[in-house]
């Protein structure tokens, strides 16, 4: 895997070899479902300098004015505001770690689909409502109410399956592809850190 010390572009990656069944999916269901609720471990960091690049740093700065400073959401956001600014609601994106060990089987040739933070938290609809806080690090985040739903480059990498799991029916509400954020506090996180949800 490229470290942050080579974030060199990835060349528009084949999709796996042998992705993820819509059997085996729906197996794990219950496995991802258990995952701590309130506070969980921050497992993996992914920094994006640009499309289809990816490092994976030992540690992350958010702030609220850049989102991750570097990163491609201050130039090349998905999702803009009326002003043409970038959303703040998508500075940070979750993915439960539960679901990245499932589907990115083929690290070696098959990219890591780029979320910020990988955790091992639930991030239910139910568990984490909009307007949530999270404490990562020393940073604090704001669930946002968009619904991350996957991507064409999500089905490429991981197989049709693996992105109709996120939208079947009933699934929506389990946020499966995880959840985006805007940054509500700057600070820092790192893997091993906890992934807290904050008192209301």
């Amino acid at each position: 895997m490229l470290t942050d010390m080579d974030p060199a572009p990835l060349r528009r990656p084949p999709g796996a070899r042998n992705p993820v069944t819509m059997a085996e999916l729906m197996a794990a269901l219950p496995h991802v479902l258990a995952a701590p609720r309130d506070d969980g471990p921050v497992t993996l960091l992914c920094h994006r300098p640009g499309f289809n690049r990816r490092s994976f740093p030992d540690r992350l700065r958010l702030t609220r004015a850049e989102g991750v400073p570097g990163d491609r959401w201050l130039t090349q956001p998905w999702l803009r505001l009326p002003d043409g600014r970038p959303d703040p609601r998508i500075q940070v994106s979750i993915l439960p770690a539960r679901v990245l060990d499932l589907v990115w089987r083929e690290r070696e040739h098959v990219p890591h689909p780029g979320d910020t933070i990988t955790a091992d938290l639930d991030t239910s609809e139910e568990n984490l409502p909009e307007g949530t806080l999270l404490r990562a690090g020393t940073a604090v985040l704001r669930v946002s109410a968009l619904f991350n739903e996957g991507c064409v480059k999500w089905k490429v990498r991981y197989g049709r399956d693996a992105l109709d799991w996120i939208t079947a029916p009933g699934h929506p509400p389990l946020r499966l592809r995880g959840v985006l954020c805007a940054v509500e506090r700057d600070g820092e996180v790192r893997p091993g850190d906890r992934l807290r949800k904050l008192a209301p």
